[in-house]
């Protein structure tokens, strides 16, 4: 192995983020203490739009950190594109995603990888399930509701497709279609490309300071217009040809 090899990171972990300056420092010491065991690594944070002091966070912390990386969007695109910015920028054949908000707990992210890896090469997702939702009754009632709705039409077997903490092949994420809410649906649009998905139990917890940028009709109408798209996604999907090269001799 050539020192290029040996320098490349081995995951990278994608923050994406809009006006979250006072959580940026907090979680990124978080996330470096949780890959240590992973080194080298890479943390890319998006700063989707900030209007904020994010940037100027993240400009001090860079000084002193090699493996911590910025991709701006000039303005706010939305936590899918933030994501598909982060994993199109990142180095590392394995990315793992985490909100930027301090309420997913980079110490799961070990946990995650490994379940990746114990899953084998067909595995194209381990997705984190949240317990102990740290958030109102009412929106505990909507998550309910919309996960028990997406899993039924879907059936992608999976009970909370919201939380952040993600990780992945590099290159399956590559095949999926983007669209706007890609972040939501990954589970079944793995499965639609042929892929296996794993899951890891992860806690909840608070926000660490800040209030939270979605709210009920971000979530809720536009969802409702997304899950349709990705029903029919699914169901036009072909059929994978399964096909071999014949060579002289080999027929």
């Amino acid at each position: 192995m050539n020192d290029l090899d040996e320098n490349m990171p081995r995951v990278a972990v994608v923050v994406p983020v809009r006006n979250e300056e006072g959580n940026v420092a907090a979680l990124v010491a978080e996330i470096e203490a949780a890959l240590v065991p992973l080194t080298p690594f890479e943390i890319i944070y998006v700063n989707d739009g900030s209007t904020d002091g994010t940037g100027a966070v993240l400009t001090r912390l860079m000084e002193t950190r090699p493996y911590l990386r910025r991709v701006d969007h000039a303005q706010s695109c939305g936590q899918s594109a933030a994501v598909r910015t982060g994993v199109r920028s990142a180095r590392a054949p394995v990315c793992v995603t985490i909100d930027g908000d301090g309420q997913n707990d980079p110490a799961f992210i070990p946990q995650l990888i490994a379940a990746l890896d114990s899953a084998g090469p067909g595995c194209g997702l381990v997705q984190g399930q949240r317990t102990g939702r740290k958030t109102t009754a009412f929106k505990k009632f909507q998550s309910r509701v919309a996960n028990a709705v997406r899993a039924r039409i879907l059936k992608d077997g999976t009970r909370d497709t919201g939380c952040g903490l993600k990780c992945f092949p590099r290159d399956a994420y590559l095949c999926l279609p983007y669209f706007d809410a890609l972040h939501r649906f990954m589970p079944a649009l793995v499965k639609r490309e042929g892929y296996t998905l794993a899951y890891v139990d992860v806690k909840d917890r608070d926000r660490l300071t800040g209030v939270s940028n979605y709210g009920f009709f971000d979530r809720l109408w536009v969802g409702i217009v997304d899950l349709a798209g990705v029903r029919w996604l699914i169901r036009r999907r072909k059929r994978v040809p399964q096909a071999r090269e014949i060579t002289k001799g080999s027929a």
